[in-house]
């Protein structure tokens, strides 16, 4: 592994997006997003992306110098047209209205429509705890689900995120999982380095167990949970798509192919303000405690520790050098 400042993963992710075409403020927005998931180890999200990211602003599937529209259907309810560019920046100018609403009538919503993927849903619903609110997140993608029971590709993945402010400005518990029993970014580095995945991550595409990563991809995903999942991956979908005007799943081709149409995808979040009411938290303070009296015990996200610097995978680190230098 390389040793790399987080300071030098966002000048060089802000470099190379710059280099192929983003927007000042659009790099950076994505390039915070890239270096806090390299710095969360969540590297499906990080490095992984970034010459992806790069190939679409050349081919025009995503619009690098984009000014988001934020408008409001209703006093708590913020909307806004990401324009077919980045979700970071679209998220970036809708937050402080969303949070404006949410601590003036106690809940509001903030839909993000027709955005690229926003990978890291967690880190969209950190940033609202961050300013001491409860986020809750929902976004869809690409086909790679079926139903229980069947075989046909219908949802994404379709990530949930909840995040719970500590009141410090830090977090007191957060969880950001697909509602499936894995990733698909997972799969993907899995076939990259040859391995084979568990049994239970995924079915082949007549509907068959398998440990094998390519035919996982030519099939299908499990829902976490079997028919529970497949529900909150639904709810994900409905609210993702249906509250942002963004597409269902099925019409999002593969996220990280360099060309086709724009992923025109959606995230929703619910914002909660806490001090609405006056047991909330007392009641996360006794429910911290409570699970660690139990050796190992801990709050999803509690006590996180954010690398810096950052051990990074060389040749990733390398290919974001080499594309921060092209023109």
């Amino acid at each position: 592994m390389t040793s790399v400042s987080l300071a030098d993963i966002e000048r060089t992710v802000q470099a190379a997006l710059v280099a192929h075409g983003a927007g000042t403020f659009a790099a950076a927005e994505v390039a915070r997003a890239v270096a806090r998931a390299e710095a969360t180890h969540n590297r499906i999200c990080g490095l992984y992306y970034l010459e992806s990211y790069c190939a679409q602003l050349k081919t025009g599937r995503v619009q690098g110098d984009v000014v988001p529209v934020v408008t409001a259907a209703r006093p708590a309810a913020i909307q806004v047209d990401a324009l077919m560019g980045f979700a970071q920046p679209a998220f970036a100018y809708g937050l402080a209205p969303a949070l404006d609403a949410a601590r003036q009538f106690g809940v509001a919503t903030l839909a993000v429509g027709h955005a690229h993927t926003c990978t890291s849903l967690g880190y969209f619903t950190e940033q609202i705890a961050a300013a001491g609110l409860i986020g809750i997140g929902m976004t869809n993608a690409s086909p790679i689900v079926a139903p229980p029971g069947g075989k046909t590709r219908m949802i994404g993945t379709n990530p949930i995120a909840f995040s719970v402010p500590d009141g410090e400005g830090g977090l007191a518990m957060q969880f950001d999982q697909s509602t499936t029993t894995v990733a698909l970014g997972k799969i993907t580095m899995a076939k990259a380095a040859g391995e084979a995945i568990p049994l239970g991550w995924a079915l082949d595409a007549e509907g068959n167990p398998t440990t094998d990563p390519e035919a996982a991809i030519k099939g299908s995903l499990v829902s976490m949970g079997g028919y529970k999942g497949w529900g909150f991956g639904l709810m994900a979908e409905l609210l993702a798509a249906g509250m942002t005007g963004g597409v269902l799943s099925r019409d999002v081709k593969p996220l990280k192919a360099p060309e086709g149409p724009p992923h025109d995808l959606g995230q929703f979040y619910i914002l909660i303000d806490p001090s609405t009411s006056t047991d909330f938290a007392r009641r996360v303070v006794d429910l911290s405690e409570l699970i660690a009296t139990d050796e190992g015990g801990r709050m999803p996200g509690q006590h996180r520790v954010i690398a810096d610097p950052i051990d990074v995978d060389p040749a990733a680190w390398e290919q974001a050098q080499a594309l921060a230098e092209r023109s």
